[in-house]
């Protein structure tokens, strides 16, 4: 072998060595090792809420119309002498709004004219009917002597049959003259449904309220013309009691099992920072929507706003309580979803007999999993420090806040510490517990698990 490669070869032979003697120095623990970040298992109280957002609605809202077009001249008064307006406190029959009656009123005119013609008519059809009876008299009389004399010399036989037509077509036209009369009185009553008709048409001219209430929308100006078609143009809208108001929510389909009529809701508004506001769930409107493949239920709230302080269509932040323990063991969430390395996990012999199998209740992978899961299992894994490794404890999983959950299990004690993440120190470990040391270690902090994002709908 040329003595060049020979050279080459024995340097790279020493640079593995040197090599794997550092790394053997450097796992035979010269080397700083990880530590955890701890909390401790406390006592108290839970509530498990589910936060969602919604509107306050006046409970009875009337939107007032009109049935005819026109331009409006002029609004009403309120009880303070004031123009009809925004927040105008109006009675039952109180004019809001006058539209222009000028068509509607000639409109009248002209059907108060016509019954007054067909009337008239009515009076010239009766008077028609006795002359057409005079006829019929006198037609019969004179048939009544043609039969007496029958055709001879003295009464021809032409003559004897027009007496007898006569006689006939005087009947026919006193029946005609009846009909005339009905036809007439029914031209008259015709009549009379269309004047009604414009009268009610010039009512409409004056829009009036139909309850007591509070104007809450003013929807249209002086001036401006309304146009009546299909449906009624849209003038007020009137709220007939502002104490009768609910909070209308909007509730993910996820949640709603969780919420039933008669149900505790706590609510604030942005318009009252830090005042808190009570009701009770009212009901649960079946009529769902769907945005985004999202589907929502509106959930109506009932609460108690006599003095008038929460206005219409204000924001409500609401939490239904759906759950509440007094008095009980309680960890942090992130404590359910840490997870050990394998080579951190103790073994049975450094157990010391105590605690659980890290296989009793699932692979450590599985004990990781986020709280909603274990919540909607009802099991979980702790774990706690022995030295440089952590011992899992089997609990049962309670309520959750989204911040603490509550949990139950053989050895878990009030001030016991548990893991809730590891902190990384300068030569921090792989995830087989060990790092190269040729990996930079420059920037590195305390690094906790990240906590996972609360159950759905749970303390959001």
């Amino acid at each position: 072998m040329p003595r060049k490669r020979r050279v080459l070869l024995l340097a790279v032979t020493g640079v593995l060595l040197a090599a794997g003697v550092f790394l053997w120095w450097f796992r035979s623990g010269t080397g700083k090792h990880l530590g955890f970040l701890t909390a401790t298992v406390k006592r108290g109280d839970l509530a498990a809420t589910i936060s969602a957002t919604g509107t306050i609605e006046p409970e009875e809202v009337v939107d007032i119309g009109t049935q005819v077009a026109g331009i409006i001249i002029k609004f009403g008064q309120d009880a303070g002498g004031k123009s009809i307006d925004y927040g105008s406190v109006v009675d039952k029959d109180m004019v809001l709004a006058k539209i222009d009656d000028s068509l509607y009123a000639a409109t009248v005119a002209t059907n108060e004219a016509a019954l007054q013609q067909a009337k008239a008519n009515v009076v010239s059809a009766v008077a028609n009917v006795l002359q057409m009876k005079a006829k019929l008299l006198q037609a019969g009389q004179d048939w009544d002597r043609a039969q007496a004399v029958g055709p001879s010399e003295a009464l021809s036989k032409s003559a004897y049959d027009q007496y007898q037509a006569n006689f006939e077509v005087a009947k026919a036209n006193l029946a005609a003259a009846d009909a005339a009369v009905d036809q007439t009185k029914a031209a008259v009553a015709q009549a009379q449904a269309n004047l009604l008709n414009a009268r009610i048409n010039l009512g409409y001219c004056t829009v009036k309220s139909p309850v007591k209430g509070v104007i809450i929308d003013r929807r249209v100006n002086i001036g401006q013309t309304v146009v009546s078609s299909l449906s009624a143009p849209s003038l007020f809208l009137i709220a007939k009691d502002l104490k009768r108001v609910q909070v209308w929510v909007s509730v993910n389909e996820a949640d709603i099992g969780s919420i039933t009529p008669g149900q505790t809701v706590t609510f604030t508004v942005d318009a009252f920072p830090g005042q808190m506001f009570s009701g009770v769930v009212g009901k649960i409107r079946l009529n769902a929507t769907m945005s985004q493949n999202v589907v929502t239920y509106t959930v109506e709230i009932n609460f108690n706003n006599d003095d008038e302080k929460l206005l219409p269509y204000l924001t409500a932040n609401v939490l239904f309580t759906v759950g509440r323990q007094s008095g009980v063991l309680m960890v942090p969430n992130a404590a359910l979803r840490w997870t050990p390395s394998r080579g951190q996990i103790a073994t049975k012999a450094e157990q010391g007999g105590e605690g659980g199998e890290p296989g009793a209740t699932g692979s450590p992978g599985r004990s990781g999993a986020p709280a909603s899961q274990d919540a909607g299992l009802g099991r979980g894994i702790v774990w706690v420090a022995e030295g440089k490794k952590a011992r899992p404890f089997p609990v049962k999983i309670g309520l959750s806040d989204g911040a603490f959950t509550q949990i139950e299990g053989p050895g878990i004690t009030e001030g016991q510490s548990i893991i809730v993440g590891q902190a990384a120190a300068e030569a921090g470990a792989s995830s087989d517990d060990e790092r190269s040391p040729f990996t930079p270690q420059i920037g590195r902090n305390l690094r906790p698990n990240q906590p996972a994002p609360a159950p759905p709908g749970m303390g959001r």
